[in-house]
């Protein structure tokens, strides 16, 4: 099985004859869309030479970057490697002479056919987390960096994915009783925003599009804590719940600064709090980048509390796999 090092290795060597690697775009849908957010930030942050971009999977395949070429790596990620746009998006940036890097759970899938790379991940109850989509999506983007202009906080980078099962696992316990308070009492919700800013917003993504209003029908929408006080803030009330996200890392004021907000003139406030389940333990010059996989695994004792207690699976769908979109 290829990992991310050696692929990256060998995709730098083949590029040395057109001038090296220029741009890396990260390309999905939903929740792998929102599983690249991190990679994307981190390339954002620190890189200097190399541009970077994430892209809806059907959005690049209509509006295709003026970059995009031979110098460019595209990563597409596809859970079962069978989502349509994410293939098409595979496919043009193949025959547009990127080198394709597919992400993906199942090996055998019709992606994999338009990849000239392909890397698997982790998924499941028992699943590594540092195996898994979000941690293999930013290997690319490290290791990429790491291999062309040198990334001064490697080890420290790669030591935070030795910690990152651990934390996840461990954080996954401590709230296992609040996500029941949670369920029993967000029961009856029709709304419920959730916030996030810096590379764990993402995670909050994700959790408004793909668990309360795909899986559990509740209407959402995910607010930029750096954006709340931008016209958000004016549907605060005591009756409107909101899932907070506050991040360790450089963003973390943000989340605070909404927070501190919420507390004064809401009531129905769930606070997630990476220091306080435990992700400080990861060195702070790459702490930023973990803050996505530590909310996006407790996210699931939550959402597995609620779907009990409505009594509403989370496999339940009304249109998707079942009509013609």
């Amino acid at each position: 099985m290829q990992n991310a090092k050696d692929v990256i290795a060998k995709i730098i060597k083949e590029k040395e004859e057109v001038g090296g690697v220029k741009q890396l775009y990260f390309i999905g849908c939903g929740g792998s869309y929102a599983a690249f957010y991190p990679a994307k930030s981190f390339m954002e942050k620190e890189a200097k030479t190399i541009r970077t971009a994430l892209y809806s999977s059907n959005e690049f395949v209509h509006s295709l970057p003026n970059a995009l070429g031979e110098n460019s790596i595209v990563a597409v990620v596809s859970h079962k490697g069978n989502t349509p746009e994410s293939i098409e998006a595979a496919r043009v940036a193949r025959e547009a002479g990127a080198t394709v890097i597919g992400l993906t759970w199942l090996l055998d899938s019709e992606l994999t056919r338009h990849c000239d790379y392909v890397l698997t991940y982790t998924f499941g109850d028992d699943k590594d987390i540092a195996g898994e989509k979000t941690i293999a999506g930013l290997l690319i983007a490290v290791e990429t960096l790491q291999q062309t202009e040198g990334y001064s906080n490697y080890e420290a980078f790669m030591d935070g994915v030795s910690k990152i099962d651990h934390i996840v696992k461990k954080a996954c316990v401590q709230v296992a009783k609040r996500a029941q308070v949670f369920a029993d009492s967000h029961k009856d919700d029709t709304v419920i925003y959730t916030m996030g800013s810096g590379a764990s917003w993402g995670s909050a993504y994700l959790e408004s599009i793909c668990i309360f209003m795909e899986m559990q029908w509740i209407n959402s929408a995910c607010i930029h804590s750096g954006e709340f006080f931008h016209g958000p803030f004016e549907i605060t009330d005591r009756e409107i719940p909101f899932v907070v996200q506050v991040a360790e890392g450089s963003t973390r004021a943000l989340d605070e600064r909404a927070l501190k907000f919420l507390h004064t003139y809401g009531k129905r406030v769930e606070v997630l709090d990476a220091k306080e389940m435990g992700l400080s333990t990861i060195d702070a010059s790459v702490v930023d980048y973990f803050n996505h996989s530590l909310f996006n695994n407790v996210y699931p004792v939550y959402n597995k509390a609620l779907a009990e207690v409505r009594q509403h699976p989370l496999t339940t769908r009304r249109y998707m796999w079942k009509v013609a979109y």
